[in-house]
This record gives C-alpha cells, structure tokens and sequence, in this order.
C-alpha cells in the first residue's frame, strides 16, 4: 500500500496538481472561502469531491465514523467536530452545510450488533445516532431507513448549536440532508416539505 501511496503522490504533483496550480496559488494568496461544509462518513468508499465533482477550494470536509453531528456542548473538553462546525460558520462563513450519509454504513449496522466488541470510544460516539435505530427485525430496507433516519438526527443536532441556528434563521445559511447510494452512484436528497428522501437526477 505504502509503495501505492507513494505513486499516487508522483502523479499527484505531475498530473493532478499541473491541471489547478494556478487555482492553488490563487487558494493560498487570496485564502480559502469555500461555500459548503460537507460532514460525511469515514467510509473510504464515500469520497466527498468526487462524488460532487468539486475541486481544491470547493468544500470544507468533516468526516468520522458515521457522519455524526455531536451535541453542542461547552466545556472543558476537546471537541473537534465542534470546532470545525464552528470554523466553517463563523470563519469561512459558508452558505451551505451538507450532511451526507451512506448506504452499507458499518457504523449505522452496529447500533444492533450488541454481540461486537466495540472499544469504549467507538461505543459512545455511536450513541450519539442511537435515536435512528428502527425498532423492527435487522434488513437491508430497515437499515437504509436508520441510515436516512440519522442524517435528520444529524440535521436536528446541527440547529442545536447557537451560530448555525442564527443563520439558518437568517437565511444565510440552509442545511441540507443526503444520502448516498454507493452501488448505483445515486445521491437522495432529503424533501424538507414531506421528509422523504428523492433520488437526485
């Protein structure tokens, strides 16, 4: 892998980086203002610029273990989540906050494996999408409806933390609800009017 790596970083700087160079100079003189933050999962199968076709610049990505939101909290612990919502709302002032979630989530699976040994970290954080869970016998159908399920937890948590609430409310800022279908390429987007999740184009 690392000799992959290690390719990947050649063609990196003789190919991909040749084609935006003006674009990352342009980034690094002028700063950074990208217009969405993009909270997705860690699956390495869900790769946020290709799936929008961005380029340097375009989104400010969050990504961890099930696209979670956490609560908003102050105090003296170390919220990284936290700080990067905040970063991109109050800093970079974006316009946009995506929470993109995913089909065949293993962090979505694991809110009904209470056989898995799950360390105490992994445990806790995935407690935070625990009001997703469906309360019916564990399907393929049931545990896309928790995927979509937590993406709206995830929604609701977002208007919990005072400067997004603010904004959204001033329309400065709108939230939005995917979830992305990884074997046929297809992203569902949450239908604030009826709650249901519409496949886009």
């Amino acid at each position: 892998m690392t000799r992959e790596l290690l390719q990947g970083l050649t063609h990196f700087k003789k190919d991909y980086f040749r084609t935006y160079e003006d674009r990352y100079r342009k980034l690094v003189a002028e700063g950074q203002k990208p217009g969405t933050l993009f909270i997705g999962c860690s699956d390495s199968r869900v790769v946020p610029s290709i799936i929008t076709d961005s380029g340097p610049g375009d989104l400010f990505v969050v990504r961890n273990v099930g696209n979670i939101v956490p609560r908003y909290e102050v105090d003296e612990g170390h919220h990284g989540v936290s700080a990067a919502i905040d970063f991109a709302v109050d800093v970079l002032e974006v316009r946009d906050i995506v929470v993109c979630g995913h089909s065949h989530c293993g962090a979505m699976q694991a809110l009904y494996d209470t056989s898995s040994d799950l360390s105490e970290n992994l445990r806790r954080w995935l407690e935070l999408a625990a009001p997703a869970k469906v309360d019916e016998p564990v399907s393929e159908a049931m545990l896309r409806r928790t995927e979509q399920r937590s993406i709206v937890v995830q929604l609701d948590r977002l208007m919990e933390f005072p400067n997004v609430r603010s904004k959204v409310e001033a329309g400065r800022i709108a939230l939005h609800g995917w979830h992305y279908v990884i074997e046929d390429g297809t992203v569902h987007i949450l239908d604030a009017g009826s709650g249901a999740f519409v496949p886009h184009g």
